[in-house]
């Protein structure tokens, strides 16, 4: 089969590889048909983690399921299906609380939790960047899709992560009809932070990047941009809010925020959305941060090496504020938004600017990486765009 594979920093190259295949008895194959690029895969790409070379990439897929192993009894060879990015087996400690991110069955790892497609220090696991995919524990992960899935599944692709994760950052920054609520970020999981919040009623919405076309994106959606270039958010904020802030706020960069001069500030946004939320507001994290940064510009800085930030936890006690950080248990919030899709109520492809084919994915990584104008989400069919 064909596959995006991770050849180094900033190389990737589309291949031959062995065909996914089932390994036990609980596992699903899945014909892919859309998977998504993510800001997540971008660290990879870049040589900041250490993700090994020759593995495929890839952990936002949905396509139809081709084979089911012995022990599959729910998903049908047939069905569409979008798959978490977390990788759960349903019977575990944590995945009995509704905690899939953090599986303790599928991370090899004793110490670690929490499994991935195609994903660094998160399992062995393939990435779904290609035209086929095993999954494990298939009737339990799988998300069944209804009959409008083939032709809706650029917007139903977006259930596997990035639409759950920017839901969960507004629940962990507990975002209520009429609220007023910041998010920094206008990549995809900020704009879907910020779609999230307008769903849930929130009557004021600002969104703070500095790349005017996501900013634009944002606004189209009912969102207030801040320009970072040219505005401090959070006296944006605290001017519209009688000096207060805002209710809640969305974290959604991670360490490799930069500054309006380009500066790599791994706690920018971080202490930035400290002190743009209100005395006991509540912060949502999902931006991505790690315990070690070994490609980084500032990894030869022993704190930054070690995933360690200045972090303003002085303004943030005084200020009684909670945070909620990591990654989104997809499972939670997948089946509610799929129906909102379904019934119309939400369309997260909006964000969509590019749908390509598997071949194209090199170029597609190295433009998105760049911040490209106008790539703002990228959409690949490894099995065709009439797939």
């Amino acid at each position: 089969m064909r596959a995006a594979v991770y050849e180094g920093p900033r190389t990737v190259t589309v291949k031959d590889v062995p065909d996914a295949k089932i390994e036990h008895p609980c596992d699903i194959i899945v014909k892919i048909t859309s998977t998504n690029i993510c800001g997540s895969d971008l660290h990879m790409y870049e040589g900041r983690t250490s993700f090994e070379t020759g593995r495929t990439l890839g952990h936002e897929n949905l396509g139809q399921v081709v084979e089911v192993g012995p022990g599959i009894s729910k998903v049908k060879v047939g069905e569409y299906v979008v798959l978490p990015f977390n990788i759960a087996c349903g019977f575990c400690k944590q995945c009995e609380k509704g905690l899939t991110n953090y599986c303790l069955t599928m991370q090899p790892e004793p110490a670690l939790a929490g499994a991935a497609y195609g994903f660094a220090e998160m399992g062995p696991y393939q990435g779904g960047q290609a035209e086929l995919l095993r999954v494990p524990y298939g009737d339990f992960n799988a998300l069944r899709l209804g009959e409008d899935a083939a032709e809706r599944q650029v917007d139903y692709v977006m259930l596997a992560d990035i639409f759950p994760t920017g839901y969960h950052a507004t629940e962990m920054a507990d975002v209520k009809p009429g609220d007023q609520t910041i998010v920094y970020g206008a990549g995809p999981v900020g704009l879907m932070a910020a779609y999230s919040a307008l769903l849930k009623g929130a009557g004021r919405v600002w969104v703070a990047d500095q790349q005017p076309d996501r900013l634009r994106v944002a606004e189209e959606i009912g969102a207030i941009p801040i320009d970072t270039r040219r505005e401090n958010p959070a006296e944006v904020v605290k001017e519209a809010t009688l000096g207060l802030g805002a209710d809640n706020g969305c974290e959604c960069v991670g360490y490799q925020a930069h500054d309006p001069e380009g500066k790599e500030d791994a706690a920018l946004t971080l202490n930035g959305l400290i002190d743009a939320v209100r005395f006991t507001g509540s912060l949502g994290v999902v931006g991505v941060f790690l315990p070690e940064d070994p490609g980084g510009a500032k990894a030869q800085d022993e704190l930054e090496g070690q995933g360690k930030v200045p972090f303003d936890y002085g303004l943030m006690w005084f200020k009684g504020q909670r945070m909620g950080t990591g990654q989104a248990p997809v499972k939670r919030y997948n089946r509610a938004l799929r129906d909102l899709v379904a019934g119309g109520k939400a369309e997260p492809s909006f964000l969509v600017s590019h749908e390509l084919d598997l071949d194209e994915a090199p170029t597609a990584y190295e433009k998105f990486d760049a911040r490209e104008n106008g790539w703002t989400k990228v959409v690949l069919h490894p099995n065709g765009h009439s797939a």
